[in-house]
């Protein structure tokens, strides 16, 4: 399958899937603890961003503050396409959610308020159809 680069396809085609997990944000000192299993790294000066599942950073004792629901954009998106992100948390944003956005070699990941992704979901299955897509 390749990769979609045209906006209104990506659009109508997101198919969105809410992830039942919650996920948090937390930073360490050295490499990840061993038997965590964490969906995203980043590597910061100031050390390393692992987005791991809630429990497994309780078991592990690692802080964080925010608790975020993933929602994955199943339409396989080009690394290059222009305008995806910025319509996605447009709509989002006009619905006053926050987003963090990873891009994973196939697809868009969304990590927004837990509390809110039925919502979000919601708001990103109706922007797919306005752009000519299906839900369901």
């Amino acid at each position: 399958m390749n990769a979609e680069r045209d906006l209104t396809r990506l659009l109508a085609g997101l198919r969105p899937e809410l992830d039942p997990g919650r996920y948090v944000f937390t930073t360490v000192d050295g490499p990840a603890p061993t038997g965590l299993a964490p969906v995203v790294t980043v590597a910061e000066p100031e050390g390393l961003t692992l987005v791991v599942r809630q429990e497994e950073a309780d078991a592990a004792s690692l802080p964080y503050d925010y608790v975020a629901g993933r929602i994955t954009l199943r339409v396989h998106s080009a690394l290059d396409a222009v305008g995806l992100t910025a319509a996605v948390a447009r709509e989002l944003a006009d619905a006053g959610l926050s987003c963090n956005v990873v891009a994973g070699f196939h697809h868009d990941h969304l990590f927004v308020e837990h509390a809110r992704a039925e919502e979000a979901l919601g708001l990103l299955n109706r922007l797919a159809e306005r752009s000519g897509g299906r839900t369901g």
